[in-house]
């Protein structure tokens, strides 16, 4: 019978090796621990994060081929569920602690930045390069390379913009809010989604939105549009001349003779095949629903209104008195 003190010797050298081969693991999953969480991360410097569990985020943003996993649902769990909306990473590249506690903690500050409805793109980009600091030239690139049209995609409204953001999230930020509400409209009216229909409303509708001098008219001249195109009769509307960055600028003779852009309606039948600027929702119903006139022509009286008629003397007597 072997000796108790050698038996109750050889379990505690047991145990101690016991120990110290859990110290060794304990102090690999501390040193690994760190290790990830020292990892660096590559992210937007603005990250857009939406509503849900921290699960349903976490397998969002690896669908969007950002470097994370599960073990990150379970510190996030532990540092604080991450708010949703715009956060501000601080940088492009950040800790992977830094990262997900950011992630739980910041908040991007926001800028509104308002467009008019009337307004073209152009004169719109300039006016997001000016406020938020950002490059025209790769504004107005990343915009015809994501827009399914050249103009009047975008949704005449008060955008909340993360600062930081780039030229190119900036612009998908707002085409996704803007294709999403012109969807939304479009099923609310046709209970459909037609993009090349939807679009020709569009471009007679910013025709409309440049011509009317108050939402109440806007019918009347869409009801005019439509008759004089009826009548196989070129539109003759100044507002057509209005696109781009010549989108406040004074429509002359000069520039009615030497535009030869399909925008001019002096020149060519029809209305242009885009739209010629942004346009609002009543701009947009009336293009729809045309009030029932024999109108063929207006003129922009002292008043600030337009006098419509269908006899194109009283439309030159308007003129005279509108001038005189």
């Amino acid at each position: 019978m072997k000796n108790p003190k050698i038996r109750v010797k050889k379990m505690k050298e047991k145990k101690l090796m016991i120990a110290e081969w859990i110290l060794d693991i304990v102090l690999i999953i501390i040193v690994s621990f760190i290790y990830y969480l020292n990892k660096p991360i590559e992210t937007p410097k603005v990250l857009y994060i939406p509503k849900g569990s921290i699960n349903q985020i976490i397998s969002q943003m690896q669908q969007n081929q950002f470097d994370v996993c599960k073990l990150d649902s379970f510190i996030l769990r532990l540092i604080g569920s991450p708010q949703s909306g715009w956060i501000d990473m601080g940088n492009n590249k950040n800790t992977k602690a830094d990262f997900l506690y950011r992630l739980a903690t910041a908040k991007a500050a926001l800028q509104n930045v308002t467009l008019i409805p009337g307004e073209t793109t152009y004169v719109f980009l300039e006016q997001l390069s000016n406020e938020l600091n950002l490059d025209f030239d790769i504004l107005q690139e990343e915009f015809l390379k994501q827009s399914p049209i050249q103009e009047g995609i975008l949704v005449p409204n008060t955008y909340k913009i993360p600062m930081g953001i780039t030229e190119k999230e900036l612009i998908n930020l707002l085409l996704k809010i803007s294709v999403k509400r012109m969807k939304e409209l479009s099923h609310k009216i046709f209970g459909t989604y037609n993009e090349t229909k939807w679009f020709g409303y569009l471009t007679i509708a910013s025709i409309i939105q440049k011509e009317s001098a108050n939402n109440e008219e806007m019918p009347i001249v869409s009801s005019v549009i439509y008759n004089r195109l009826k009548k196989g009769m070129r539109l003759q509307m100044d507002g057509s001349l209005n696109y781009g960055k010549y989108s406040h600028a004074k429509v002359t003779a000069k520039r009615i003779r030497e535009d030869k852009s399909f925008y001019n309606t002096y020149i060519y039948k029809g209305v242009p095949k885009i739209p010629i600027c942004n346009v609002g929702l009543e701009a947009i119903q009336a293009a729809i629903f045309p009030a029932k006139t024999n109108y063929l022509y207006f003129m922009k009286s002292k008043k600030g209104t337009h006098d419509f008629t269908c006899n194109y003397s009283t439309h030159i007597q308007n003129i005279h008195n509108a001038t005189k």
